[in-house]
């Protein structure tokens, strides 16, 4: 063995012949197989592989277990040779010597690999003899073997290399066997993690079988490593296993992880808590879960509610209902609005303006009342037909509610769609409104029930002083009461019923500055990133609670605050709607815009997404603002601009052409000679958007003058940059469908025949692959401009 090589210097032309690859970077010009190659020991290559492969050098084994992929692949011809390099592999796993297992071990997710590719010629392969390898791996003595196979086992998974069967007669019951209360402790705490990261990919039915076993494994009172491994991976079980079994069987561990005595127990149950939380019924969630989750945020150790208020907008969110908020997301993350029934598209459609939540109607006070009543004052959409086609809402409770008051009626009730007047009493208001549309009756419905909390808050509240002396209520100064409320609108209390009330006082507290000194110096962070899910939570009507947190954050001093805002401010502005879009958001978005170019690049990022949410009046505003993104702090922000030039072309369709042609046209031709080659060519595309919508407007006028200064500016620019952009725009042109051909041909087709002849090559060619890729083949010229075609014809040729 002390004259044997198992390398030799790869000086040789025919390496490809052997299909293997050169192992390593550092291994340049050594093969790893060579030891396959005929030598003078006149053995078969199978013989030379048994022969190393049991050698008594550790070194010569460890080549072999390297290179048995490559092995693999020179006997996969014939099937029995194939089967002895296996039945040769089952062989080596039983090395006694650690370092050639582990090697091995390395090498089984390759192997796994090429076996799956070639399942047809070796169905079975893997299942017979690599599956056994893995599994016996993961109670072996060595720790070094056992965290490979344990690797192995979950690249195996999420490659999905292991069948079910697989997993569920030889892996999971080796896992069983290892939690046994009697087996070794570190195996027991290395098979807990391995098994909470399997669940995730296993069945149903599979994962109850393990439940079992979970639940003993979190009461687990000898071993806090064990505890703490079930507390990070609660969460997965909860989400695989289902509401039922979450309820009844693993919540009352839950609550015993959560009041653990280690800190680092209760901590990763503050992580996995949204989790948990949604495999949970809404009932559970708020009546359980929710005082469960306060006692972690008021937690002594401050790790803990750390990651408590780290997770407390995610909590939130999952109190969220998607027939309530009327939005919902999609598995990419993009928030939708929920589609409309048949009933609102026959119908009128009420939007955030006209309609009232029902749970708006019972958690409001006086300015519920005036808002609705305005709302109803100032609704013009009025049809009868429409209006009168969806049943009638039912107000019996509230007429119930009314009953033993004095009752001024009408004859027949005011005329539909007059004005209501704000010194009605209760009861007039529910007589005047009784022959009323229906969305009217809904507005009412909702601010008889704030009206009445009012009433009653008032009643505890107020000094006998406020009334007469002989008992009767004064209607004038009631009246000049309701009057002036409804003119000064009192401010909005935090109050709702969407959520347990402590959980959004603890969220609002998010924003002190003391929390940033005894919790986390980056809660204001956290609080910034979650709220546009606790805003829709709560919805558009209880947006009064959050409007004031929102105003601090925008003001924090630490921009990555700022930044967080600005990222998110068009979900948030889609989640509130365009009013209060317009009310609260812009002042904001504005205020962003002069910012920091860290978090200008958030508003820039979703430009488009922000501005189709506000009216056209307001949208048009921006035009004027765009062209301050063309200044940056740092000039080498080239992505600032790119972003830009990106956002233009989206936004475009919101405006005219008259306004694309007066403020965007620039901006466009300046971003066209940036340094930067990225930015250009984005700005080229930017071009041609332009001036296909010139066209499709029918500003041909317009059109014709923005093709004479792009003639000007880049075909007789002095630089070749400039001339071949000319060609590429021109190319664009023709292949977007920008304008007529016969357009094309007269105006722009004669500058580009007159580049053919440039001294720059770049140019010529461009020139060429726009003759032929475009003008010739999908530009279909008219008879009238067939004088064109034979200096195409010639270009082309040359």
């Amino acid at each position: 063995m002390a004259g044997l090589s198992l390398y030799f210097e790869d000086g040789h032309d025919d390496l490809d012949d052997f299909g293997f690859d050169d192992y390593g970077s550092e291994c340049d010009g050594i093969r790893i197989t060579a030891f396959l190659d005929a030598g003078q020991d006149n053995l078969t290559p199978l013989g030379r592989l048994e022969k190393y492969a049991f050698s008594e050098n550790v070194f010569n084994r460890q080549i072999v277990a390297r290179g048995l992929l490559d092995v693999l692949r020179e006997f996969s011809d014939n099937e029995n040779d194939f089967i002895s390099v296996m039945e040769t592999v089952a062989r080596m796993s039983e090395d006694g010597e650690p370092t050639v297992r582990a090697e091995l071990m390395e090498q089984v997710p390759n192997i796994a690999m090429f076996l799956h590719e070639s399942q047809p010629n070796f169905p079975a392969a893997f299942s017979r003899y690599l599956v056994p390898i893995v599994v016996h791996y993961l109670t072996d003595p060595n720790n070094q073997v056992r965290k490979t196979s344990q690797a192995a086992l979950l690249v195996l998974l999420e490659q999905g290399l292991i069948c079910k069967g697989d997993m569920e007669t030889k892996v999971c019951p080796v896992l069983l066997d290892l939690t046994e209360p009697s087996s070794d402790d570190d195996y027991k705490i290395e098979a807990v993690a391995i098994m909470c990261k399997l669940v995730t990919m296993l069945s149903k039915e599979t994962v109850e079988q393990l439940l079992q076993r979970f639940c003993e494994l979190c009461s687990d009172a000898r071993l806090f490593q064990v505890r703490k491994v079930c507390a990070a991976n609660f969460g997965e079980f909860c989400s695989i296993v289902g509401r039922d079994a979450t309820e009844k069987l693993l919540m009352s561990k839950f609550f015993d992880l959560c009041s653990d005595s280690l800190w680092g127990i209760r901590k990763a149950c503050a992580d996995c808590f949204m989790i948990v939380s949604n495999s949970t019924s809404p009932e559970v969630r708020r009546t359980k879960l929710s005082p469960l989750f306060s006692s972690l945020i008021s937690d002594q150790s401050r790790w803990v509610r750390q990651a408590a208020f780290q997770s407390l907008g995610r909590f939130i969110s999952t109190f969220a209902n998607p027939s309530t908020t009327g939005l919902y997301f999609k598995e990419d993350g993009t928030l939708l609005e929920v589609p409309r029934c048949p009933s609102d598209r026959l119908g009128h459609k009420p939007t955030a303006k006209h309609t009232l939540s029902p749970h708006h109607s019972g958690s409001n006070s006086a300015c519920t009342f005036a808002h609705a009543l305005a709302t109803a004052q100032t609704d013009q959409n009025f049809n009868s037909f429409l209006y009168w086609r969806p049943p009638l809402a039912d107000i019996s409770q509230e007429l119930e509610m009314l009953k033993g008051q004095e009752a001024v009626e009408e004859p027949f009730g005011p005329r539909l769609g007059a004005p209501v007047p704000f010194f009605l009493s209760h009861s007039q208001l529910c007589v005047s409104f009784r022959m009323r549309l229906p969305a009217q009756v809904q507005v009412l419905s909702a601010a008889l029930k704030a009206a009445q909390l009012e009433s009653q808050s008032e009643e505890e509240g107020e000094s006998e002083s406020q009334t007469p002396e002989d008992g009767k209520p004064d209607d004038e100064s009631s009246q000049n009461r309701v009057i002036t409320e409804g003119r000064q609108t009192p401010e909005p209390p935090t109050q709702q019923n969407v959520i347990p009330q402590q959980l959004l006082d603890q969220y609002l507290s998010m924003t002190d500055p003391a929390q940033a000194q005894t919790v986390d110096t980056e809660i204001a962070k956290h609080c910034a990133f979650s709220l546009p899910g606790v805003a829709l939570t709560l919805g558009r009507q209880n947006w009064h609670c959050l409007k004031d947190t929102y105003e601090t954050l925008a003001t924090d001093v630490q921009w990555k605050v700022r930044r967080t805002l600005a990222f998110s401010i068009h979900d948030l502005a889609l989640i509130l709607g365009d009013q209060l879009t317009a009310a609260d958001l812009v002042p904001i978005f504005n205020g962003f815009l002069k910012d920091l170019d860290e978090v200008r690049i958030g508003v820039l990022k979703h430009l488009y997404d922000f501005l189709k949410l506000l009216h056209a009046e307001n949208r048009r505003e921006y035009l004027y603002q765009l062209q301050e993104f063309m200044v940056t702090d740092n000039s080498r922000n080239w992505r600032f601009r790119y972003q830009l030039a990106e956002q233009l072309i989206l936004i475009m369709e919101l405006y005219s052409h008259d306004d694309v042609y007066n403020y965007l046209r620039q901006i466009a031709l300046t971003l066209c000679s940036d340094k930067v080659s990225e930015v250009r060519w984005i700005s080229y595309q930017l071009v041609v958007e332009i001036l296909q919508k010139m066209y499709a407007c029918g500003a041909r006028e317009l059109g014709l003058n923005f093709i004479n200064e792009l003639i000007v500016r880049f075909c007789h620019c002095p630089k070749w940059v400039g001339r071949q952009a000319f060609a590429f725009i021109c190319q664009a042109i023709v292949e977007e469908d920008c304008m007529p051909m016969d357009q094309f041909a007269q105006h722009l087709l004669p500058s580009l025949l007159s580049l053919s002849l440039d001294p720059v090559a770049n140019v010529r060619v461009l020139v060429a692959k726009a003759m032929r890729q475009s003008v010739m083949e999908k530009g279909k010229l008219r008879t009238s401009s067939h004088l064109q075609l034979r200096p195409v014809n010639n270009t082309v040729e040359k």
